[in-house]
């Protein structure tokens, strides 16, 4: 595959990691069709310079329709919610694995030359840490199972077709333009938005869960060379650092010093199926893409809490339903009082 400009399909481009990635290969002078459903992405996200299709990635029909003369897709559209997996199975695994089987049918339909699935470091489960690409997949909850299981449709499919596959595997992202009025996820941005409002953050289980976090451009950094590089056909590998791998608690010590907020975390009891300890090793990046973190995490939690504040706090918006209610469901969902 060569340098030259190609036509380059993003799924889930009004979110936080397609926007970001549509926008840097719209500045390599590439062509960008971009695909979103607008449920959980900023419309002002979505780069002016880029040809932008609003449907769900669930649409086969449509999703043919933009995948004409299309040379590498990059499939980045997620209902990323791990924990609320449990609580609204079906609509995680349709909108993760379902939508994904649309995305790799339009794409190998019209023979594109390359598809780079992003994952999730869900699929590794509770294992020993840090998880290594040659890890087998052991997936907790519904969403990690419908990762995991998009990604055995992908490689079955490309290598039937002979379409070049990569799959990345991003973890716990922060930065600007993620969105940060979704009470499901995103725990960094959860927390300022609370914050901003004198409101304390809350916290399930102890706090002792341990995550390294990435910055949204160290992550761009690794998907940009999947577009191109040859080495990484039929390559899994984990994008972000594996330093600083700190717990829930002081994260939200550094959201509470940045926002000057004195409130104490609210702890809840534990969310089913979430992984304890859980950080991915950078080696292979660092081999294949000469990864290098450039922004460590005070730095990348400051940059999103100047995002949010300069956007202005928002109400949280409960935008998907629970679909299975009981003694185990979050009481903060049940009730929506984060």
């Amino acid at each position: 595959m060569n340098n030259s400009s190609q036509r380059i399909l993003i799924t889930g481009v009004a979110g936080f990691l397609g926007s970001h990635l549509a926008e840097k290969l719209s500045e390599k002078n590439h062509q960008v069709v971009g695909v979103d459903n607008m449920v959980g992405g900023y419309r002002d996200n979505i780069p002016k310079n880029i040809k932008f299709f609003e449907f769900d990635c669930c649409d086969l029909d449509k999703m043919n329709k933009a995948m004409k003369n299309i040379d590498v897709v990059y499939h980045c559209a997620a209902t990323a919610h791990e924990g609320l997996s449990v609580f609204s199975p079906f609509e995680i695994t349709k909108n993760n694995y379902l939508a994904s089987v649309s995305v790799f049918t339009a794409a190998i339909s019209n023979k594109v030359k390359r598809i780079i699935f992003c994952s999730s470091m869900a699929r590794y489960g509770e294992q020993k840490t840090p998880f290594t690409e040659n890890m087998i997949p052991k997936p907790m909850d519904p969403y990690a199972i419908s990762k995991v299981a998009a990604e055995d449709v992908l490689i079955n499919l490309c290598e039937l077709n002979k379409i070049e596959w990569v799959i990345a595997v991003p973890h716990n992202i922060i930065g600007p333009r993620q969105i940060y009025d979704d009470p499901f996820r995103n725990v960094v941005s959860i927390m300022i938005n609370r914050m901003l409002q004198n409101k304390a953050p809350i916290i399930y289980g102890d706090g002792n869960q341990k995550r390294c976090f990435s910055y949204i451009d160290d992550c761009i950094s690794c998907l940009l060379p999947m577009l191109n590089q040859k080495d990484l056909n039929r390559q899994i590998i984990n994008i972000g650092p594996d330093e600083e791998f700190v717990t829930i608690n002081k994260v939200a010590e550094i959201c509470s010093n940045l926002t000057g907020s004195n409130l104490k975390p609210i702890f809840k009891k534990d969310r089913p199926r979430e992984v304890k300890h859980a950080t991915c090793s950078a080696d292979k990046a660092r081999k294949l893409l000469n990864y290098k973190t450039s922004t460590d995490l005070k730095t990348g939690i400051s940059k999103t809490f100047d995002y949010i504040k300069k956007r202005g706090v928002r109400k949280f918006n409960y935008y998907i339903n629970l679909e299975i209610k009981n003694e185990l469901t979050p009481e903060t969902w049940l009730k929506k009082e984060i």
